[in-house]
């Protein structure tokens, strides 16, 4: 087993290095905007109640601002998770009879309720009356560019665009991708809004959604952009406008960005945002080991271990129930916290199928911390995500039978 992760070591050796590459000019981006912000000591500091004049919650929004290359953001430890921080952006700027297309197939399964697919969900944008209309991938795989033109009407006001692979066997989208889709959405209408859900992805590429022309991108502080150590939250960064309606569904319409208490944790998302370029490298490196080691036991891996990495995902086809229990399992046994559970399939919130989950991380529901996770159906797809420490990710790895 050991030659074998030293083999896979070897071959990556120069992928490794263009990570290096990717984690350095994100740390610099990170680093500039923190002193170009001039963040002080006093930022730190916390008020009480409605959370006015809050130097420290202004400061951190203009410095993810500036990371985000965007008009404006919000950061804030009330959005409990990326649903909901992406349920904030959809019900801010979309209403009653606009129509919202998803270009990348069937977004993630927690989302479906929010949008109200397969079916009537109170509460649902579509029991407000948004319509909704999806494009299926071409081949199961890829975005179908070509689909665009047609499927976008004169109702139409945002496009969602999934970074992530979700629990699809689909192509996780790189900054390109993202690129060619918003250009062609433009070339139809200016005025359409293209988000970008960006759970997963941030600082696996030198550039980031709003680079490329999106008007408003979100995701989670638990996932890359926390670095491991912000215990919740979430971010939304674009356009001022469209940040301001998404703020006022988190509190309230002429409150938006403007209030709510940070909790003392001012330090800790700016710290985790300085931690975030290394961790996400860590992350990187580490599920490339992963891809490289099943892909030459004779398993379908997505990506491939030499394939552009734009989230911090893989996708294994393992086409066996028991082995994925297993392999869930031995993730378990070698987590920080809670090895000495066992993780078994069960019903959770906002999933149509059982899902088990492995990972003893130190924040509930971390998927910067090593972890995996699957839906219990046909094929048996394990997504494997995370890892702070490529250590950890190797030690894991060894420990695995095949």
């Amino acid at each position: 087993m050991q030659s074998n992760i030293d083999d896979a070591e070897r071959y990556l050796e120069k992928y490794f290095k263009s990570i290096d590459e990717i984690e350095q000019h994100n740390f610099n981006k990170v680093l500039t905007a923190l002193t170009e912000n001039k963040l002080g000591e006093q930022h730190f500091s916390w008020v009480t109640g409605y959370g006015h004049d809050d130097i420290g919650r202004q400061k951190i929004d203009q410095i993810f601002a500036q990371v985000f290359n965007a008009e404006s953001a919000v950061v804030r430890p009330h959005f409990v998770s990326g649903t909901h921080t992406i349920s904030c952006v959809l019900f801010g700027c979309l209403r009653p009879q606009d129509e919202l297309v998803s270009v990348a197939g069937e977004p993630y399964d927690t989302l479906h309720k929010v949008i109200g697919i397969h079916g009537e969900h109170k509460g649902s944008l579509k029991d407000f009356g948004v319509i909704y209309k999806e494009i299926p991938l071409k081949d199961n795989f890829d975005v179908d560019l070509d689909a665009i033109p047609d499927c976008i009407s004169s109702k139409t006001k945002m496009i969602f665009i999934q970074r992530s692979k979700g629990y699809h066997w689909r192509k996780s989208l790189t900054i390109s991708d993202i690129e060619k889709i918003i250009s062609k959405v433009k070339k139809i209408n200016k005025n359409i809004i293209c988000f970008v859900d960006n759970c997963f992805g941030e600082f696996t590429e030198k550039l980031e959604p709003i680079d490329v022309g999106a008007d408003i991108t979100c995701g989670s502080l638990i996932k890359n952009i926390g670095g491991g150590i912000v215990p919740a939250g979430g971010y939304i960064a674009g356009k001022k406008e469209l940040v301001e309606l998404s703020a006022s569904r988190l509190t309230a319409p002429g409150i938006g960005e403007k209030g709510g208490c940070m909790f003392d944790l001012s330090r800790v998302i700016l710290q985790g945002l300085f931690y975030a370029p290394h961790v996400v490298s860590q992350i990187l490196k580490g599920i490339s080991l992963v891809s490289y080691f099943f892909e030459h036991n004779g398993y379908e891996v997505n990506p491939l271990s030499t394939d552009i990495k734009t989230d911090i995902v893989i996708a294994i086809r393992l086409k066996n129930k028991t082995l994925l229990e297993n392999i869930c399992k031995i993730v378990q046994a070698n987590s920080p916290v809670n090895s000495h559970l066992t993780p078994v399939p069960c019903k959770l919130p906002g999933y149509e199928d059982e899902v088990i989950m492995a990972g003893g991380t130190f924040i509930e529901g971390s998927t910067i911390e090593l972890s995996c996770d699957a839906p219990m159906r046909e094929p048996y797809i394990l997504y494997w995500q995370g890892g702070l420490n490529y250590l950890h990710t190797k030690h894991v790895l060894s420990q695995i039978r095949l």
